[in-house]
């Protein structure tokens, strides 16, 4: 996917505006980051944070990237270079679609623990969802719910027809094994605290290299990009 993103960053170039980007970011940087927080995705255990300016922005290139190849078309350019250009919209949506069928596949999995930290958050307090994935999630877990019930809970003892999501639903584990490789050096991070027995293990992450630790300790670190997942 890198070199992919590097072929197709050219041509968003060729129909991206400087101001079309928050913080100055190049198309580049923006398909980059979005490949990055696909990788990320598929490899941490939990839900991530939605990016969806991301995925809007390029969603929104691809709409003028498709104007102009039409507008090529008509021109009577060569036919070989618009089936390039294509090829690399394909990419681009590719690289979209997995990213969010990645995120649908979590909020099924983990749809039980999801909705009850959902319910759980302040009104003011940013969430990992989108709107779209919150709408979903809802209508997951009802369905579900309601299957559950018309299959198996109206036939238990009326004591037991209650249904308990902390038991139903499936939590991710933040105690897997994964690889990344350090964007940032960070000095004494924790690894694997004991408190019970005054211990503290702790390790120095240098910027370049790559490391296996549990997810855990280190989701902090990806949260704020100082890590990515390999």
């Amino acid at each position: 996917m890198a070199d992919e993103a590097g072929n197709s960053s050219a041509l968003i170039d060729s129909t991206m505006d400087e101001d079309d980007l928050e913080e100055e970011m190049t198309a580049a940087e923006v398909l980059q980051k979005l490949e990055q927080a696909w990788k990320n995705e598929k490899f941490a255990p939990e839900l991530l944070e939605v990016k969806s300016e991301l995925v809007d922005c390029l969603i929104e290139q691809i709409k003028h990237m498709e104007d102009n190849i039409e507008k090529a078309r008509k021109s009577s350019k060569s036919d070989w270079k618009l089936m390039i250009h294509r090829m690399e919209i394909d990419r681009i949506r590719f690289l979209i679609s997995s990213y969010m069928r990645t995120r649908l596949a979590k909020i099924e999995k983990f749809a039980q623990h999801l909705i009850a930290e959902e319910d759980s958050k302040s009104q003011n307090e940013p969430g990992r969802l989108s709107p779209e994935e919150i709408t979903f999630l809802r209508a997951y877990v009802n369905n579900f719910e309601n299957h559950l019930k018309s299959l198996v809970v109206r036939h238990m003892p009326q004591n037991l027809q209650e249904i308990d999501r902390d038991t139903v639903g499936e939590r991710p584990n933040l105690n897997s094994y994964l690889f990344f490789k350090v964007i940032n050096s960070q000095q004494q991070v924790l690894v694997e605290p004991e408190p019970e027995l005054q211990n503290f293990d702790t390790v120095d992450l240098n910027a370049g290299s790559q490391y296996l630790m549990r997810y855990r300790p280190a989701a902090s670190l990806l949260e704020n990009g100082d890590i990515e997942l390999l």
